[in-house]
C-alpha cells in the first residue's frame, strides 16, 4: 500500500478510535434521554439489547475483525515506533553523536512500549464490542469480509484525502460568508465590528 493511502488509512483509524472513544465518554457522563411516551415499544428492543458487564469473547473477537479492517489496529501498532522515530530525530538533530547509543536503546525498550501498544488494542477491541451487540458487530465483520466491504475499505482512505479538496473551499467560504452576513446583520442593530 502506498504511504499516503498508508497515512490516510491510518489517519481515518485514529479518527474513528477518537470518535469511539468520544461516544463512550459521552455514554458515561450523560444520563439517557427518556423514552418518548408516545412509542414505548422501540425502546424496549433497545433495552434489551444492551447486555450489562463485559462483552462476550465472540463480540469481542468480532470487533477485533473490524477493527483491523479499517486499520485501527496497524495505526495503534505503529504508534510507538513512529512516536521513537520522531524522539530519535528530534533529539539527534542536536546531538548528532548520540545517534548510535540512542537508536539501540530505543530498540531496547520498544518491546515495553509495543506491550503498552497491545493494552491499547485490546481496550479499543472492548470498546467497541461494548457499543454494539454481538450480532451487529458479527454483521459488519461479515460485511468487511465481503466484496463491497473490502472495496469500502480500499477506498475510503483516497476519499478522506480527496474530502479535503470538497470541504476546504467550502470552509474557507463559509468563514467569510459568516463574517460578512453577521456584520450586515449587525450593523441594521448599529453596531458595528
Amino acid at each position: 500500500m502506498p504511504a499516503p493511502v498508508r497515512i490516510a488509512k491510518g489517519a481515518a483509524a485514529l479518527l474513528m478510535l477518537a470518535a469511539l472513544s468520544g461516544t463512550a465518554d459521552a455514554q458515561q457522563t450523560n444520563p439517557p434521554a427518556p423514552a418518548p411516551a408516545a412509542s414505548p415499544a422501540p425502546a424496549a428492543p433497545a433495552a434489551a439489547a444492551a447486555s450489562p458487564g463485559a462483552p462476550s469473547p465472540a463480540a469481542v473477537s468480532a470487533a477485533d475483525r473490524i477493527l483491523g479492517d479499517i486499520g485501527v489496529k496497524e495505526s495503534i501498532a505503529l504508534m510507538v515506533p513512529g512516536m521513537m522515530a520522531e524522539l530519535e530525530q528530534n533529539v539527534t538533530r542536536t546531538r548528532p553523536e548520540l545517534k548510535d547509543s540512542l537508536r539501540a536503546t530505543l530498540k531496547a525498550i520498544q518491546p515495553e512500549f509495543d506491550q503498552t501498544a497491545k493494552q491499547t488494542y485490546d481496550q479499543a477491541a472492548t470498546l467497541l464490542a461494548s457499543l454494539m451487540t454481538e450480532k451487529e458487530l458479527t454483521d459488519v465483520a461479515g460485511f468487511f469480509d465481503s466484496p463491497s466491504g473490502k472495496k469500502y475499505v480500499s477506498v475510503t482512505p483516497v476519499f478522506l484525502q480527496d474530502l479535503t479538496s470538497v470541504t476546504a473551499p467550502w470552509r474557507d467560504k463559509l468563514s467569510t460568508d459568516i463574517v460578512t452576513r453577521a456584520r450586515q446583520e449587525m450593523k441594521k442593530k448599529g453596531a458595528d465590528f
